[in-house]
């Protein structure tokens, strides 16, 4: 693992792309107690490893790891599966791009075990990696004012359930009733980073 110091007390680990974020967010939230770790948090191409005591310690354990982490590393995490209705209003833009039909848009969608790499944009809107990487999805030219809440959408290599309205530019293929931010719950997110993701008929 590649990382950099960040200020007195954090290291910011390099991954390559989304699904190595997804990896090596597993595999450090399991050595956050040995370095010290106070916080762990994932982004789109990065892991920050935040509240470390000792850099010189952490560095040289991330540098010495035995096997790089793999996305098997997630596979005793938590599983959510959210029941979707595939009639959104960009299903037949997707099938256009993947040279499917819209049902096999669906079934690709429902085959594929999803991993939430990160969070971001808006409260409870995950990341969700997974797709094989010959299908990434191009985003609309114009973005909507207002994408509904449950909203099942994708964009480039992600899908994601948009958590409240909100404009977007991603392709929505269906819908979901299931909330995906909950305020009152602890934690409010429903797919916070780390969770296995199915995407099921409603």
């Amino acid at each position: 693992m590649h990382a950099r110091r960040v200020g007195q007390h954090a290291l910011l680990v390099e991954c390559a792309d989304a699904a190595a974020v997804a990896a090596a967010y597993a595999d450090l939230l399991g050595l956050a107690g040995e370095l010290g770790a106070v916080d762990v948090v994932p982004a789109a191409r990065t892991v920050l490893l935040d509240g470390l005591p000792d850099l010189d310690a952490a560095e040289a354990l991330l540098r010495h790891r035995s096997t790089p982490p793999s996305v098997a590393a997630a596979t005793d995490a938590p599983l959510v599966e959210v029941p979707v209705s595939y009639d959104g209003p960009d299903l037949d833009e997707v099938a256009r791009q993947w040279q499917v039909g819209r049902d096999e848009v669906a079934r690709i969608h429902q085959d594929t075990e999803f991993v939430v790499a990160f969070c971001g944009f808006a409260p409870g809107f995950a990341y969700c990696t997974g797709l094989p990487a010959s299908l990434p999805v191009r985003r609309r030219t114009e973005p909507r004012t207002r994408v509904p809440a449950g909203s099942v959408a994708l964009a480039g290599e992600f899908t994601s359930v948009y958590p409240s309205d909100s404009p977007g530019g991603w392709q929505l293929i269906g819908r979901t009733g299931v909330p995906v931010w909950r305020p009152e719950s602890d934690p409010p997110a429903l797919l916070a980073p780390g969770t296995r993701v199915r995407f099921v008929d409603a």
